[in-house]
């Protein structure tokens, strides 16, 4: 995949695929260490130790209508080509947690990407989900809560169209203050 937002967008559905009805999008920008952490978190039905061996091998699916996982493998893939790593964790009946780890600085470090599009994504077409998202950059934290935004809307839902374009609107000012007013969405 061209940027990491459509990998976090894969991983935070198969969280959900997985039964998980809360789930945690950790992303961490340190310049100082030259390091990005995105880490899901989530209480889906996890993994057991067998599975959780052979889920990097993209001939190895819980899908039913393919043969083939290429998600976290190509991440895996991703990591490693950029002096980083994947690191799975996971406990059946408890959830998983997916770290990835890259050398931010990295010339093949895929960007970032339109992380505004991906949460809007995850926001408007899971509203029973308990998302958050916390994300820092050399310092600096944005934090969302879906069930804190809930009850600000107080039973409006997310995809009523009002709803869209001020989930757009803060979307887009969290994200542009978080990195100091850039307008590149492709950190």
């Amino acid at each position: 995949m061209r940027e990491l937002a459509l990998h976090i967008l894969d991983l935070v559905q198969n969280s959900i695929e997985a039964g998980a009805k809360r789930v945690l999008l950790e992303i961490v920008e340190d310049m100082s260490t030259d390091t990005l952490l995105i880490r899901v978190s989530d209480n889906g039905k996890g993994m057991d130790a067998e599975t959780k061996k052979k889920v990097v091998d993209p001939f190895v699916t819980s899908r039913t209508t393919r043969r083939v996982g290429l998600g976290l493998p190509l991440i895996d893939m991703s990591t490693k080509q950029c002096d980083g790593y994947l690191k799975i964790e996971s406990e059946l009946g408890k959830g998983t947690v997916i770290e990835a780890a890259y050398r931010h600085s990295h010339l093949d470090r895929p960007p970032l990407g339109n992380m505004l599009e991906t949460l809007k994504t995850l926001i408007i077409a899971n509203p029973e989900l308990d998302f958050n998202y916390r994300h820092m950059v050399n310092g600096e934290v944005f934090i969302l809560s879906t069930c804190e935004l809930s009850d600000i809307l107080a039973g409006v839902p997310f995809s009523h169209p009002d709803v869209i374009v001020w989930l757009q609107a803060f979307l887009s000012e969290s994200l542009n203050n978080l990195y100091g007013g850039a307008k590149d969405e492709n950190h």
